[in-house]
């Protein structure tokens, strides 16, 4: 048709779209700055559970997480909307270039218009952080925890020892470094032992099954696997009341 083309650059009819394309890729890169920052908010909450350190409120690490986790939830919507937009001009090649910035409008607004605090359980690093958060504050014996558990009043030495059984690896049977912990069946074990163990069952074609005894999980994959930040934790804790008692 004349006045019309189609490139493989990205052009449809007269509207090029590789700028666009372009500016997505570095929204998506603003994607890792924002699961950086989940990172580092986590880590200094679980520090002040650690050292049993009150912050006010305006300060807090939930409040950052759940900051985070909205700032994540609206450029993913952003990104969907700009890119339902691509694809629905490139599929009907209008005769008339549309107003791109309302069609994007549209389907940002009507994507924010479900938002719901049950999403945030969607965002894996916010659903991570509140999980270790939970575990780090019961390992700590922390009165809130106690009371809601139901477990006021149990020794922290106890808690400990009971946990003790959980810092040997599954592999090596040897106390964990720097633990991992499988997603799916919520066994642990030390992360370059599972990692070998899984790559050497892969070259030969094979799935690798968890090595926890009694456990059904049969195709462990690396996906599966994220830190164990409070274990770890906890194993150094154990560790250094260890060297002072010795």
């Amino acid at each position: 048709m004349p006045g019309r083309s189609t490139s493989s650059s990205g052009s449809t009819g007269f509207i090029s779209f590789s700028g666009v394309e372009s500016a997505l890729s570095s929204l998506k890169n603003f994607q890792s700055c924002i699961s950086s920052g989940m990172d580092t908010a986590s880590s200094v909450a679980l520090d002040l559970v650690e050292t049993q350190t009150e912050v006010s409120s305006e300060y807090s690490m939930d409040k950052a997480m759940v900051e985070f986790a909205m700032m994540d939830r609206e450029l993913n919507h952003y990104l969907k909307a700009v890119q339902s937009t691509i694809n629905h001009v490139k599929e009907e090649r209008p005769e008339k270039i549309p107003d791109l910035k309302l069609l994007v409008e549209k389907k940002f607004l009507a994507l924010q218009n479900k938002n719901s605090d049950a999403d945030f359980q969607n965002n894996a690093k916010f659903a991570q952080f509140k999980q270790q958060l939970k575990e780090l504050k019961k390992q700590y014996g922390l009165q809130a925890d106690r009371e809601a558990d139901g477990t006021e009043g149990v020794d922290e030495d106890m808690i400990v020892t009971q946990s003790q059984t959980n810092f040997i690896c599954p592999i090596t049977q040897l106390e964990m470094k720097k633990p991992v912990k499988n997603k799916v069946c919520g066994h642990t074990y030390e992360e370059e032992a599972i990692v070998r163990m899984i790559e050497s069952k892969h070259k030969r074609k094979k799935k690798a099954c968890c090595p926890k005894i009694g456990c059904s999980h049969t195709d462990v994959r690396m996906s599966d696997l994220i830190q164990d930040e409070v274990l770890r934790r906890a194993i150094e804790s154990h560790k250094k009341k260890r060297r002072q008692s010795d």
